[in-house]
């Protein structure tokens, strides 16, 4: 079995390589040096030469901010360049994961989205990473979408990393506490991620860390487990506007896991306690 995962300069795509790896799966990590996501026949020739089984596709245009401004460049990658992959693995016979978030609903309510709930992505990035996911629908037959969010890792810029840096220079950090989700870390999602690409349970996926919290609580944990003194001062989303719109509701349900046999994955706190591990 051959494996291609895009994204490998990313945090997720990083970990992913080196999860397949060390189950010793032969594999190949790509990045943009690689391939342009918005060429579609150097997408094609590339896939056609490596020939793999099975192509985990993390890559994405993730800046949620800038793709208000840079539309036509985020649905070229996240689209198109979706598009291209799941083409060139229909023509291959081989598999398709792809990588997809929160942002497809509509991020209101208190409920734990369900796999198949009604999207309705309220930004640019939203949108694109959903039209990502019908055009894998459309394509293949032999596909996994796999939902994420919140995500940390070592190799690559995150919410954690920013907030040790800001908990370390100043004595107080303000934070939304209306935004609520699970923090993710790479590492847990890439070995779940790996049982479900190695397998023929195909379907749509939510893959986070369990439990949920605001980004204000998250933050106190953080400082909480490295020994951070600074304040955290709780606000509202309205006090911290964004060009793109956040949701406020990112709670993923995971009984699709469970019912395909698949383990969950450990608390985030947990997950936080190992990531500050790593970093050290």
């Amino acid at each position: 079995m051959r494996i291609l995962v895009t994204g490998v300069t990313g945090q997720l795509g990083y970990d992913v390589v080196s999860c397949l790896k060390e189950r010793q799966l032969e594999c190949i990590g790509t990045g943009s040096s690689d391939f342009d996501l918005a060429d579609a026949d150097a997408v094609r020739e590339y896939l056609m030469q490596y020939r793999p089984d099975i192509v985990i596709h993390c890559a994405a245009y993730t800046n949620v901010n800038q793709a208000q401004q840079e539309q036509e460049r985020c649905r070229a990658v996240n689209v198109d360049g979706t598009r291209a992959i799941a083409l060139a693995c229909r023509e291959l016979g081989a598999g398709m994961v792809y990588i997809s978030t929160d942002y497809v609903f509509p991020g209101d309510g208190t409920q734990f989205y369900e796999t198949d709930d009604r999207k309705n992505p309220q930004c640019v990035y939203g949108r694109t990473k959903y039209e990502g996911e019908q055009a894998v629908q459309e394509i293949l037959e032999k596909y996994f979408i796999v939902r994420v969010s919140w995500t940390f890792g070592a190799h690559g810029n995150n919410f954690v990393k920013t907030m040790l840096r800001l908990g370390r220079e100043r004595q107080e950090v303000r934070v939304v506490d209306d935004q609520i989700g699970s923090p993710s870390y790479t590492k847990d999602i890439a070995a779940v991620l790996c049982d479900i690409a190695v397998s023929e349970k195909y379907g749509v996926y939510h893959l986070t860390n369990e439990g949920v919290c605001s980004w204000a609580e998250f933050t106190q944990e953080i400082f909480r487990q490295a020994g951070i003194g600074a304040k955290v001062i709780p606000i509202p989303s309205s006090e911290y506007p964004t060009p793109a719109k956040r949701p406020l509701n990112s709670r993923l349900s995971k009984r699709c896991l469970d019912e395909a046999g698949f383990a969950r994955l450990p608390q985030w706190q947990d997950a936080l306690a190992r990531f500050l591990k790593e970093l050290s």
